[in-house]
């Protein structure tokens, strides 16, 4: 019987090189994405493109709508997707926003039977989200264990998170090696009406600089 992962896809750089790693790893794919009211929609379109593009089982659309809460600019059009980097927990953060898409995967991945989710926190080059540290995904690991069937059955859905040591660099040479298309995804924020990104947020910045540090172009870009 072939093993199963949930795989959460953002449509970013990140999540499509760990649903290839997943994939590289012998796992059946499923994905999944959040609709969870973000201004930069345009990532769920993308979503599709690389589920599909890396051979997902299926890929399913989850509408959860944090958004509604507000308190961060990837969901509030009131505030201003910043440009500078920042010491402090930027305003791009969305509050518990892991914690849900790791919350609802695990749901999923009872009902399929699967082994793994996989997640693409980083907590290298990273915005400095709590939610990407490694003392997060251990504890989300704990509580999932408590807190499903298939924990107090003595098995465990493994949360997996595969580069949240590696640099942007490092990432973007790991999906290259295992052929990822990174002209499907898409990083931006804050992008232009006509989807365009707009190389000025802290996500574009990052992306820009993994790809230089790596000597190649980026295919989206292009």
């Amino acid at each position: 019987m072939s093993k199963k992962a949930v795989v959460l896809v953002s449509g970013g750089l990140d999540s499509a090189t760990v649903l290839a790693m997943a994939k590289d790893q012998g796992y059946t794919c499923y994905a999944l994405s959040m609709d969870y009211g973000q201004r930069h929609r345009i990532e769920l379109d993308r979503a599709r493109k690389v589920a599909l593009a890396n051979g997902a089982a299926e890929h399913r659309v989850v509408r959860i709508d944090i958004g509604n809460f507000g308190g961060s600019a990837l969901t509030d059009q009131d505030l201003a997707v910043p440009t500078q980097a920042s010491t402090e927990i930027p305003i791009t953060y969305v509050p518990a926003r892991n914690t849900v898409f790791l919350s609802v995967a695990l749901g999923w991945a009872e009902v399929l039977g699967a082994q793994a989710i996989f997640i693409g926190a980083n907590a290298v080059d990273y915005s400095g989200y709590p939610d990407c540290r490694p003392e997060y995904i251990a504890a989300f690991q704990a509580m999932a264990n408590l807190a499903t069937k298939t924990g107090v059955n003595g098995e465990t859905i493994r949360i997996e998170a595969p580069i949240i040591d590696l640099t942007k660099a490092d990432i973007i040479k790991a999906g290259t090696t295992l052929g990822v298309d990174y002209s499907h995804t898409i990083s931006c924020y804050n992008p232009r009406t006509d989807g365009k990104v707009c190389g000025e947020c802290d996500s574009c910045r990052i992306r820009a600089a993994g790809f230089a540090a790596t000597g190649v172009p980026d295919p989206a870009l292009i």
